[in-house]
Formats: C-alpha cells, structure tokens, sequence
C-alpha cells in the first residue's frame, strides 16, 4: 500500500475515541435549517463560483487575445488570431477565423523567419535558427615530388581548427628520395576565415612603423599562424619594395611579386602593376623577386635563372632553405617550406598544391618558418609550434624579429 493510505474503517482518533458515524456527520452538516437550507446555500455558493470562473475565462481569453494581436509582424487581425490559434493547437479555431483548412502542423506554422515573442503560457522568445558554420572539407592531396610515394604523403590534415573547422591544414612530402628526415610542409590557408596582417621587422625594412616588430602580449588572441617575409629589403636583395600604413619603406618594383594586404584583413599575391596595385583599400605591400608560379604554371625563371634572380644560397648549394607563398583561384593561400629545397621543388609544390601565382620568400637556413598556434587551453597567449623542422624556435615572433613577416588571425 502507498504512504498514507491507512484504510478509513480502521482510523481512530489519536485519544482513542471513534471517530462520529456517518449519520451523526450529516446530522451536523445539515444544521438547524435541515436539508432545504443546505440545497440554497449550495445553489447560491455554484452560481458564484460558475460567475467566478466566466470572468477568469474571459479575462484569459482577451489577455491571449491582446497578446496574439501584438505580436510583431504586418498581418492583420484575423491572421494573427488564426496564427495563435494554430500555435496553441486551436486549429479547428483557427480555420474557422481565416476560413481555410491547413495541412502543415502546428510546429511549422508557428516558425518564424525574423525575432517574435509568444508570451501567452510560454514566454518564449523564437528567433531565425543560427546559420551552421561553413564546412571546410579537406585540400585535394599534393602529388609527392618523390614516387612511389609514402603512406599518407602529400595528404592534407587539419593543423588548426577555427570553431570547429580545419581552416588551416598541412600536408607533409619528401623533398628528394634521400631526405626524408628534412621534410617540406605544405599549408593551405582558408582565406575568408582569416586575417592577414603585414609586420616590419626591427632592422628589415629599417625605420620606425607603427606595428610592432613581433606579436606582443594582448594581440595574441585569435592568433593561428606566423611566417617569414622575403629578402632583405635594405640592400635591395629582395628586388622590390615594402609599404604599410601609408608610408613607404623601400619604393615598390613595377613586375614585382608582391603580397598585398588590404584593410580588411585579406590578402592578394601577384605581379605588381600587372593584375595588383596600390589602391584606397591597400595598407600593406611586401615584394620579392620574381614569380615563381604565374597563371598556374611554374614560369620560365624557375628554370633558367641563376644567383642574379634567386639569391645567393649557404655554400652556394642548390638544396637549400627555402620558403614560397601562393594564392589559388578560389583566392585561399598557400605556404610552402622546408630545409632542403631547390628553386624548381619550391614553384613545383606550390603548383601542385594549386597555386595559379605564388612567389619567393626568405631562404637559407634561419629564416624560413611557419608557426601554427593553439589557443585552445590559453587564447591570449597561444602555444606555437614549428611547422617542420626548422632551425629557429616557434617562440621567435614572440620575441623581437630582425626582418618582417606576417600574422594570421582568425576572423571573429
């Protein structure tokens, strides 16, 4: 049996005494005035309370009615008293208001598509649901530069995520048959999720700017990636120029490759005053040499030029450290790095990879990098990590750098 339910037959009073029988209760239930004075009071006691109840039910009814007629929107009175019908499953209501039967559900045509408040019973607020954030699928993998290739050569995979979506990946190859401790990273950037911010570097390009030499504490946050820039720009090395913030560091080259940073954060590459220029949204520029890729093929001067277009190299050795930046036709970025890399191997993975221009960076072996960064545990001070194995630590733009380079961000 439940809790508390003792049988009533068996229920004494705590004293002892029984309780009184049914006959002694509605003796004194009836009282003096008999069973004809219990009949009135009761007529009078039901007329109250079905008066009590109208007005409850009516006062209801022009609440809900208000509530509906204020909702926002254009519609008029009958459709907005059909519309809370419906909501409220009074569709037989409903119909009879508008004057036509509807098939869709109560669920369906309650939906929304801008901000509404239902207020009777729930107090709801619906709004239009949130769009889900873009899908990222996976770069098309890069044809290795050695063959046969190795298990998972060449295949992209996430290297930073930005809510949920691998906006940068990395896709890793050897250079040679021979030097599979020295890899080439290849990264694809997702353009539209990221921004993309040009730095000076404390000696290259010289002078003073207002962006700092590295990426001091309280601009790390959305941090993702870093990577070199060029050539030396003081002693004309790099062939071309450097401007940011309306000043010009070093006059810009006419034929140039040039990345070229606008004020919204994205980035463009190509050859300067042919397809790219300086124009009102422009607040960076950073040339280098010549390209290496030019409308998807790898250009003739990756094959026959010489120290004069490619820069001197450590020991004068072909297989170097070299650094390359590109941009496909959908307008993504790539990166390509390594410790060991010719000319020709740095315009063929950028190719590959899909680049239709990309052009030199930095070579030798401290200046190449390219740092990812995870802010997952600690967003304003990201941990960074080295791309491949290059020489210098992943903390470097933390710290003051010599030569300029680029800071990538997540778009919020």
């Amino acid at each position: 049996m439940g809790f508390n339910s003792q049988d009533a037959s068996e229920a004494t009073d705590p004293s002892g005494v029984r309780p009184p029988s049914e006959h002694d209760a509605r003796a004194v239930a009836e009282g003096p005035g008999g069973p004809s004075g219990l009949s009135g009071r009761r007529r009078t006691l039901a007329t109250w309370s079905t008066l009590a109840l109208a007005v409850l039910v009516l006062a209801l009814v022009v609440y809900c009615v208000h509530d509906a007629l204020a909702a926002p929107g254009k519609q008029g009175a009958t459709a907005k008293l059909a519309r809370w019908g419906r909501c409220h499953h009074l569709v037989v209501v409903a119909d009879l208001i508008d004057g036509r039967a509807r098939t869709a559900s109560a669920a369906d045509y309650c939906s929304v598509t801008g901000p509404a408040v239902l207020r009777a019973h729930h107090s709801k607020t619906l709004s239009r649901p949130r769009p889900a954030v873009p899908v990222v699928p996976v770069h098309p993998p890069v044809v290795p530069l050695v063959s046969p290739a190795m298990p998972g050569e060449g295949v992209f995979s996430p290297l930073v995520r930005v809510k949920g979506q691998p906006v940068i990946q990395r896709a890793l190859m050897r250079p040679d048959g021979y030097d599979a401790t020295f890899p080439v990273g290849v990264v694809w950037m997702k353009h539209g999720a990221l921004r993309f911010q040009l730095h000076p570097g404390a000696a290259e390009p010289g002078g003073s700017w207002p962006v700092p030499a590295t990426v001091p504490p309280g601009q790390r946050t959305g941090l993702v990636a870093t990577y070199n820039g060029g050539f030396k720009l003081s002693n004309g090395d790099s062939h071309g120029g450097f401007y940011l913030d309306g000043s010009t560091g070093v006059p810009l080259v006419d034929g140039a490759a040039s990345e070229v940073f606008h004020r919204d954060g994205s980035l463009t590459i190509g050859v300067w005053g042919h397809g790219v220029g300086m124009a009102p949204d422009v607040v960076g520029v950073r040339q280098c040499l010549v390209p290496l890729v030019s409308g998807g093929q790898v250009t003739e001067a990756v094959h026959d030029g010489g120290a004069d277009v490619w820069g001197l190299t450590d020991g004068g050795n072909s297989f170097v450290a070299r650094s390359g930046v590109g941009i496909d036709r959908n307008g993504d970025i790539l990166y390509a790095g390594g410790r060991l890399m010719s000319v020709e191997t740095l315009a063929t993975v950028l190719q590959r990879a899909g680049a239709v221009t990309a052009m030199m960076l930095d070579i030798n072996l401290s200046w190449p990098s390219f740092i990812s960064y995870d802010g997952s545990r600690t967003p304003a001070d990201p941990v960074p990590y080295n791309l491949v194995n290059f020489v210098r630590a992943p903390t470097r733009y933390y710290d003051q750098s010599s030569r300029d380079f680029v800071a990538v961000y997540a778009r919020g």
